[in-house]
């Protein structure tokens, strides 16, 4: 399965610290090249830098990218260049004053940040016990951003530096077409070239996504290799990388990676939890008790919790796509049944079997079929700081409906999957138990899919 591991084209060997300089390794057969960058095991992770305890901060990656024992840079020599200048473009952005003003400047009038924090009342009265007592359920309204979703904060984070580095072509990946969509956009409004790659199985499950990309006048190339999903998508993306570095920048959508792109890409998207910490104080006086989120390659999650892993009494809650169960082959619950191993650039959990070849994931959701993880969340489960569930598509698609009914909201179906854990976890929380879930993204999207997996004729509906 030479699906989207790209071992022989894109991604090269897995990289020790030592070997993440511009020294060139020697040659490796191939068939040993394809086992090594899937996974990592014995003595080739014994090569892997260890932190200490003191060392193992939940803030930031080490000066080698690693979270942990997660994270580093497993690419090949043509990219080291690239990833050194885009770290030393975001430090030197993120601390010139007038980055951050501009960025902030378009985020609150071209956005529409802040997004709220909004208490789902019905949907909380739905967990009423019979002695009164309930949990209370905030959505952070992430869906209410201009193009729909939490996608178009990084976007422009990287468009805004990209144009700061002179660079005038943009490349990205996208599943349920809202980093696509959110690229588009910015590239629209700062005036540049824009590539999307999408699996062209996502391009059929999202057409509306791919209308409005390109109607902004974005190029959406299909990808047909493999499962023709999200995986496939990002490794045609890397390969276009590697051919047109000098005048391209890459705008990863997820928190994954190579480094520094599951810093950038956290950091910004961290706004969603710095609001979220400001609006609690605002509402209550306090913090919340569960900060609740889907979790495909992870961006959404890591923006609300980043503000708040120092905070050990709020517990942090991801939810993964369980497909169609996480004991069958269907599913794409990555921290709840992977294994650590490489994936586009980055050693984190991915789905692979006893060879290390990377597993087909599979969700209805567009967003979450993914068979990898970014990083940080890797690192967040390994030292017990993040629990990680998985949800099914059927599970997912009643709680898509329910709040819709109960609330007027129509989520995404990546949204739908934290929407759905709420059905396990609020029987076991007491009394007032105040639980922020990000709304991640709107349902428009995903109205076709629903549509079809209900069995519904569209025309009568």
């Amino acid at each position: 399965m030479a699906t989207c591991l790209l071992a022989q084209q894109t991604l090269g060997l897995p990289r020790s610290a030592a070997a993440q300089s511009s020294q060139r390794a020697a040659p490796v057969p191939r068939a040993q090249r394809r086992a090594r960058v899937s996974v990592l095991r014995g003595a080739a992770l014994a090569d892997a830098p260890q932190q200490s305890s003191e060392q193992q901060k939940y803030q930031r990656p080490d000066s080698t990218g690693r979270f942990g024992r997660f994270g580093g840079k497993y690419v090949p020599e043509t990219l080291i260049p690239a990833l050194a200048e885009l770290e030393v473009a975001y430090k030197e952005a993120t601390s010139d004053p007038a980055f951050q003003a501009e960025l902030n400047a378009i985020l609150k009038d071209y956005v529409g940040r802040e997004t709220p924090l909004y208490y789902a009342e019905r949907l909380s009265e739905r967990f009423r016990r019979e002695d009164g007592s309930m949990p209370q359920i905030y959505l952070k309204r992430e869906d209410l951003n201009h193009t729909g979703a939490h996608k178009i904060n990084n976007a422009l984070g990287q468009a805004l530096m990209c144009k700061r580095m002179g660079k005038s072509r943009i490349i990205a990946e996208t599943g349920a077409g809202q980093h696509g969509v959110a690229t588009a956009t910015v590239c629209a409004r700062l005036g540049l070239e824009c590539i999307v790659y999408m699996g062209a199985k996502d391009m059929e499950r999202q057409a509306l996504n791919v209308f409005r990309m390109r109607l902004m006048g974005a190029e959406v190339r299909p990808v047909y290799m493999g499962t023709a999903t999200l995986k496939d998508a990002t490794s045609e993306a890397i390969r276009d990388w590697v051919t047109n570095v000098e005048s391209t920048h890459y705008i990863l959508g997820s928190a994954a990676g190579p480094h520094p792109y599951p810093m950038m890409v956290r950091d910004f998207q961290s706004v969603i939890g710095r609001e979220t910490r400001a609006q609690c104080l605002d509402k209550w006086g306090g913090k919340p008790d569960i900060l609740l989120a889907c979790v495909g390659g992870g961006s959404n999650a890591m923006g609300l919790f980043h503000e708040f892993v120092d905070d050990e009494d709020v517990r942090l809650i991801g939810v993964e796509a369980g497909g169609e169960g996480v004991e069958t082959n269907k599913h794409a619950a990555t921290l709840t049944k992977g294994t650590p191993g490489v994936l586009h650039g980055s050693y984190s959990f991915l789905l692979q079997d006893s060879d290390g070849q990377v597993i087909d994931p599979h969700s209805i959701s567009a967003g979450l079929d993914y068979p990898g993880i970014g990083p940080e969340h890797a690192f967040l489960k390994d030292v017990g700081r993040a629990e990680y569930f998985a949800v099914t598509d059927a599970e997912a698609l009643e709680a898509f409906q329910r709040l819709s009914q109960l609330e007027g909201i129509i989520p995404a179906l990546e949204t739908s999957h934290a929407l759905a854990f709420l059905e396990k976890l609020c029987p076991t929380l007491p009394d007032g138990t105040r639980v922020v879930l990000n709304c991640s993204g709107r349902g428009d999207k995903d109205v076709n899919t629903v549509i079809k997996a209900l069995g519904m004729d569209v025309n009568s509906v």
